[in-house]
Order: structure tokens, then sequence, then C-alpha cells
């Protein structure tokens, strides 16, 4: 018996035998071409049939898992339609002799470290669509077939270096009861499919194809991250306990499915989840989801040759306040620039990026670039409940200067007699420690904060996440961030403004106790997150959580604070 850790992608047990996904051998002798025209009819006709499959496994998905997810299988076309992709090949092969294989490769990869190297998980994982869809071209120029996991007919656990969109779609949850993989993180569109189909998945395990073989029988812990490879009988009977008592738990949460979200003692607070799509409002619904706590519009922006049109972002924002029929939706202005780059903008190369032209600096300085934006938001506010949130604000100087701008527009459209709410509560995003020490300050200003603590804790204990050498740091329990995150609440509640937090830690089960004693109002998550959640909020005590405030205030390290609240709170 052998355990290996990873990253649970998609939660659930599953036991099964190992199905190993095996990618083709896609090596190639790199050559010069010798007739240029012959390699770009070549890749023609590779993408060409790559379409034809991708526009098949899309009707498929539509067909099988949703239409919400068969978009993105759209996405994938856009890449293989995309002539800032395939233009520099077409150049590479015309110019400098290379083969088609070649220019492919040579292309897509520097697309796939661009992404890759960016701050935000969301965009490091868009990389493996741009590997996935040129996997599937490559393979069509050397004539190899790709593995077809369509067609497994008995139950397994398929085990894969990494699964694509299009691997995942093709899953028959009949049959595939779990997978495992090597490389991918939570975010991954494999990892989101997984949790619709609501198939058991553990990423980022480095070493599971290396440790398993055709034949062994494996459990996939997608509540822990956990791959156990070969179990002893005691293990398989206490997995087979777990695995009924958590299907037992879906059935508990579902049931509150419809329910507000009271503590114990019968205080509401407002469970809402972070999208970044349209598309995604339909999981948000299914998971009862009170509200929309964080819009990310800067992927309306990714992925294009062009800004979108003011018409493109109206009918977006639209169609999310359309759906969720009068909830609320917390938009954040565009969030680009430093690390997050679009290829279509001249941005400025920067020695920290993270600390550089980015979000709310970006756009006061491109007011070509915001106000289309906040005319499509100002347009869209007549269909439902909009709020509007500024990422990135340090300074009380930016704040104003970003909503008279909002002011100058919505007086504008007024004059064209366009349509617009006049109740739009405008906000900021609290990721800067210099704004949760002068919120006070700031909130006589804003309607109301959302906390994101991914960079606030980054910011606040001087370290980057990804950077492992110093990982250690990002400590969400640190007192240091609960007296950032007190001092806003307390900040706010004395101007009678309301506060949400959009960052992972709104979603922690063991920040969830800290956060409602210490009074947060909103907690925005991922979808899925969000029964397990009202579960938990249901058990606790709002006045208890809140007598042990000062304690943990005052305590002076990270894991004093979590041993502290397992004790409370019989975790």
């Amino acid at each position: 018996m052998k355990k290996i850790n990873g990253v649970a992608a998609a939660a659930g047990i599953a036991i099964s035998k190992v199905y190993e996904l095996e990618t083709p051998d896609l090596s190639y002798e790199k050559t010069k071409a010798t007739d240029p025209e012959h390699e770009i009819n070549r890749l023609d006709n590779a993408l060409h049939a790559s379409i034809e499959e991708l526009e098949k496994i899309k009707e498929h998905t539509r067909n099988t898992i949703g239409e919400d997810h068969a978009e993105i299988f759209s996405a994938h076309l856009l890449i293989l339609n995309d002539p800032e992709l395939i233009d520099p090949m077409k150049e590479k092969i015309k110019e400098e002799s290379f083969i088609a294989e070649a220019a492919l490769e040579e292309v897509s990869t520097s697309f796939i470290n661009l992404f890759e190297n960016m701050d935000n998980e969301y965009m490091r994982e868009r990389a493996a669509d741009i590997r996935d869809v040129t996997q599937r071209v490559l393979a069509h120029l050397l004539e190899v077939q790709f593995p077809d996991p369509a067609l497994i007919d008995e139950e397994v656990i398929v085990i894969a270096n990494d699964l694509t969109p299009s691997d995942t779609a093709q899953l028959n949850r009949e049959f595939v009861k779990g997978f495992a993989t090597d490389i991918g993180g939570r975010t991954s569109h494999s990892a989101i499919m997984a949790r619709s189909l609501e198939i058991p998945a553990v990423v980022g395990t480095s070493v599971i194809t290396e440790t398993v073989q055709a034949g062994d029988i494996v459990i996939v812990d997608g509540l822990e991250g956990n791959v156990i490879i070969n179990p002893d009988e005691a293990t398989l009977s206490e997995y087979r306990e777990k695995q009924a008592k958590y299907e037992q738990q879906k059935q508990e949460w579902a049931k509150l499915k419809n329910e507000k979200t009271y503590s114990a003692d019968g205080v509401q607070v407002e469970l809402a989840a972070n999208i970044g799509t349209p598309d995604d409002i339909e999981g948000v619904l299914n998971n009862g989801g009170e509200a929309v706590g964080l819009y990310r519009t800067e992927f309306l922006y990714m992925g294009k040759s062009s800004l979108p049109s003011e018409e493109e972002q109206y009918e977006a924002y639209k169609s999310v306040l359309e759906q969720m029929d009068g909830k609320a939706v917390v938009v954040r202005t565009l969030d680009i620039g430093g690390d997050k780059e679009l290829s279509y903008l001249d941005l400025p190369k920067e020695m920290n990026p993270f600390l550089g032209f980015r979000a709310i600096r970006f756009c006061l300085e491109n007011e070509d670039v915001f106000r289309p934006q906040l005319r499509a938001l100002l347009r869209a506010s007549v269909h439902g409940n909009l709020k509007i949130m500024f990422p990135m604000i340090a300074t009380l100087e930016e704040f104003r200067a970003a909503k008279a701008l909002l002011l100058e527009e919505k007086e504008s459209l007024k004059n064209e007699g366009i349509a617009v709410s006049d109740d739009i509560e405008v906000g900021i995003m609290v990721e800067i420690p210099s704004t949760a020490v002068l919120a006070r300050q700031f909130a006589k200003e804003v309607d109301f904060f959302s906390i994101g603590t991914n960079d606030l804790i980054q910011y606040t204990m001087a370290a980057d996440r990804m950077n492992e050498q110093v990982s250690y740091l990002y400590q969400p329990y640190h007192p240091a961030i609960l007296n950032l995150v007190n001092n806003v609440i307390e900040a706010a509640h004395s101007e009678g403004k309301w506060v949400g937090m959009c960052g992972e830690m709104a979603g922690d089960p063991i920040a969830i106790p800290i956060l409602l004693g210490l009074g947060l109002d909103e907690f925005s998550m991922s979808a899925t997150s969000i029964l397990p959640a009202r579960t938990q909020i249901k058990n606790l005590s709002k006045e208890e959580m809140a007598s042990y405030k000062e304690q943990l205030l005052n305590m002076g390290t990270d894991e004093e604070v979590v041993e502290f609240i397992k004790e409370k709170t019989n975790m």
C-alpha cells in the first residue's frame, strides 16, 4: 500500500482499478522545410481536422454536461482560428524554413510560457488550453491517433499525466469513477468539469503515472487530496465508510440549496460566488449562491486580438445581471497589467509587476480603455442589482478619480437618453495594506468593501505564494492578517457600510468561524464551496465566535490561531 499527496480538485471518494490514459508519442525530427507552401498546406489541413474534431466534442459536451461547459470548446476553437497564434506559425515556415511541426511548437510554446508565468492561477491554467489544442494539431501533422476516453466501458479510475478539457468532456461518469493526474490545479478546466460531472479528482500529484500500473486498485480521495495505491482491507473498509458518509453529507447540503444563510444563533450572512464569465452563473444558482461577490471582468479581454467593444461588454454584464434575477452582482472593473498581459496593448515590462502598473492604476491612465467599460456597466445596471468595485486601490485620490469618471459617464448616458440605475453601490477591493490601515477614512466615501485576501496576504507578509522558498509565509490566519481584516470590518460598520471577502480565505473551513466572529457580512467563494460553508455556519454561534475575537487578534502565530479554532469548533 502506498499513499500519494496531491491537490483535491473535485470532492468525493472513488475506489476502482487503474486505467492508464497515455499521451501518444509526438516527437519528430526537426528538419528544414524544402517546400514552404506544402508545409503551410499541411498546417492548414491539421488545423481543419482539429477544428472538425473539436466541433464534435463540443456538441457531445453540450448534450452530456451542458451548454456552459461546451463553451470551453468555443474558446478552443477561437484559439485555432486566432491570427495572433496562426500567422506567426506561417511566417516561421515562409521566412525561416520551419517545418509545420516546428512552427506550431515554437509559437505555441511562447504563448504557453507567457500564460504560465502569470501570477493569476486561472490564467496559468489557460496555458493548458493552448497546449491541449496545439497537441491535437501536432497529432494530426504526425498522423498519430489521439487517445479516446469515450471508449472506456468498465468501472475504472483514470490515471494520466494530465487530462485535457477534451479528455474530461468525453469521460462517461457511469464508468469513470474518478481520476488522478501528475499535473494540474483546482482551476484547470478539467478540474472544473470534474466537479460538474461529480467525478472525484486529485491533480498535481507529480508521480502518479510512474507509481501505478494497469490493474492496480486505487482510492482517489478528492476530499483530502490523496491517492492510495493497492490499499489493504482495513483501509478499503475505512474509505468505503468515508464514501458513504460523504454521500449522506451531500444529501444534507442539497436540502440547504434554497435556504438563506443563518448562524446557529440566528445571525444572517450572505454566501456569494466568484465568477469569471456569464457561463458560470448556472453553477452559482445550482449551488445555492445568494449573490455574485466577484465578477472578474478581465476574462472578457483575454484571448482576443483587440479590446472588447462596449456592446460586447454590455451584453456580458446584462447576461449575468438578468440570470441572477435581482440578486446582487459585484463587478470588479478591469484588473489587467503587470503580470497579466494583453498582446494587443503595449504594456511596460516591469521589474516587479505585482507592485506595478496594473488594475486601477492602468485604467486611470488609459481612459480610452476604462470609459467604455464604465459605460457598459452603467447601461447594464437597469437589468439587475449591480454593484461596481474598483481593484487595487491604494489611496483615496485613486478612488475619487475612478468614481469621478464613473459619474461623468453616468451623466453622459443620461444626456443621451440612455437609462441608468440610480441605485448602484460603488466600492473597492481591499488588497493593499495601506487601504486596510486607512479603512476608517475610506469607509466615509465608499459604499462597501470587499477584502481580496489573496493579494492582501502576499503584500502584508512580503511573500509570493507561488515562490516555493517563501510560500510558507502565505498565512491566511496570521494575526497580522486578522487584525487588518478586523480593522476593515470595524471601520465599515462604524459608517453603516457592509464588508465582503472574495479571496480564497472566504470559503476556508478554518477561516469561516474566525470571519463570522469578526462580523464579515458577505463570504464570496467558488460555487461548489457554498453549500458546505452554509452547513458549517448553520452549526456555528456568531456570539460564541465573537467572544474569541480579542484572544485571536492578540495571538502571535498562525499555528496558534489554527489550533485554537480547531479546539473550539471540534474540527
